[in-house]
């Protein structure tokens, strides 16, 4: 065989197998820190602090009435929370039943919306009377003993929560698989981050703050799209700790249509690629004069490739690659760093995913794969300006599959 076409091919190979490497060296690590995550004990008979849930929703008329009245049955004294519905576009039917129930009732339009407009203008409104902020999406289901949990949490003196999301269905098999892709990132970048002593990843819902603090933080944020990775990208900046609470379970509908997950995957990815380059150079910056691996970690957390696109990426050109290399009786080394990353690749996975998922359901909806890998990479694509675009998903589902 031609020397010089080896030698090129090889530096190829190497080429590819260093981009699936990196980003999968990454999550294996933290995926096998996940493994020994323990929740911290939270002291018992807390402080009681007064909990502003803040709940904005655009056009969410079929789901926000049970919202706030499921919100309402959270067992935390009455006087200490207050349900604040954050009405962006609704149907006057639809306020009209929310002012009959002991909510408060914020009415806000704009000509362009966002979750953290909305947010603000519900902070001019209200007293400074909280203690803590809460915000949970306009479909998001609290489970019983939520706000006592995220309560006792802030007696540990930390600044920011996010609490357990996890799928409200899994109806179908996009579903399942959107709702697995969560409990992977549960895993990944909450659980095994903790462990190793970073921060945990915020979601935008399901995450509490203290008051005051949010307020001004929350005056300063100016994101279209992806605003709670602007926020985490302050708060590690300053050198604020994210906590995790793994047992307070807050429910959160998953997708059902692909043009949905599509659209959504799509300003989820434009949101991190806006944020890496805004903030890779002062996170690089600010780890070598001042030791802030969080903020530098976040930055890198951005530029990971989605976990599903990667998983499908490693197999197929691993597989591909190996067989070129037997045909082209290539030193068997690069094999056995095919199958490293293959095994990686696998171990990762099995280590994130939670026990429940393991059944039948999960096994037929594997056959989704390939379609969420094709979504996924569409969403690559298309993905330039999507930050800067309200891109609205829209909710139906009220019960949980539980």
């Amino acid at each position: 065989m031609n020397t010089s076409f080896t030698l090129a091919y090889n530096i190829f190979q190497f080429m590819v197998f260093a981009l699936l490497a990196l980003p999968m060296l990454y999550i294996f690590i933290f995926a096998s820190a996940g493994l020994f995550y323990r929740q911290v004990r939270i002291p018992v008979n807390p402080a009681l602090r007064k909990i502003a849930v803040l709940i904005p929703g655009y056009k969410e008329d079929e789901v926000i009435v049970d919202v706030a009245k499921d919100a309402l049955r959270q067992d935390y004294p009455g006087e200490y929370f207050d349900i604040i519905i954050i009405a962006d576009s609704f149907q006057q039917q639809t306020l009209d039943v929310l002012k009959t129930l002991p909510v408060k009732v914020i009415e806000v339009q704009f000509e362009k919306s966002t979750k953290s407009k909305a947010l603000n203008a519900a902070f001019a409104q209200l007293k400074d009377v909280y203690d803590l902020a809460l915000v949970l999406d306009a479909d998001n289901l609290m489970a019983p003993g939520f706000l006592e949990k995220i309560n006792a949490a802030f007696e540990l003196n930390c600044i920011a929560v996010q609490g357990h999301r996890t799928a409200k269905n899994i109806d179908s098999s996009l579903a399942l698989l959107d709702a697995i892709s969560e409990e992977v990132n549960n895993h990944i970048f909450r659980k095994g981050h903790r462990v190793l002593g970073l921060s945990s990843a915020i979601i935008g819902s399901g995450m509490a703050f203290r008051y005051d603090y949010f307020k001004k933080l929350m005056a300063t944020i100016t994101a279209v799209g992806g605003f709670d990775k602007e926020i985490e990208l302050k708060m590690l900046k300053e050198g604020h700790t994210i906590a995790y609470l793994d047992d307070a379970i807050v429910y959160d509908e998953k997708v059902q249509q692909a043009k949905v997950f599509s659209n959504q995957r799509r300003r989820w990815l434009s949101a991190q690629l806006t944020y890496f380059r805004t903030d890779f150079g002062k996170s690089l910056k600010a780890l070598f004069l001042h030791g802030n691996i969080d903020y530098f970690d976040k930055t890198l957390q951005f530029i990971q490739p989605p976990r599903i696109l990667l998983l499908g990426v490693v197999l197929l050109l691993g597989t591909v690659f190996s067989i070129l290399d037997v045909l082209l009786a290539v030193s068997p080394g690069y094999i056995y760093l095919w199958v490293f990353l293959w095994i990686a690749c696998i171990l990762t996975f099995l280590f994130s995913i939670p026990k429940q998922f393991y059944r039948l359901q999960t096994l037929s909806a594997l056959g989704s794969i390939p379609r969420g890998m094709m979504l996924m990479f569409g969403s690559l694509l298309r993905v330039r300006g999507a930050n800067k675009q309200f891109l609205h998903t829209k909710h139906n589902i009220v019960r949980t599959h539980l």
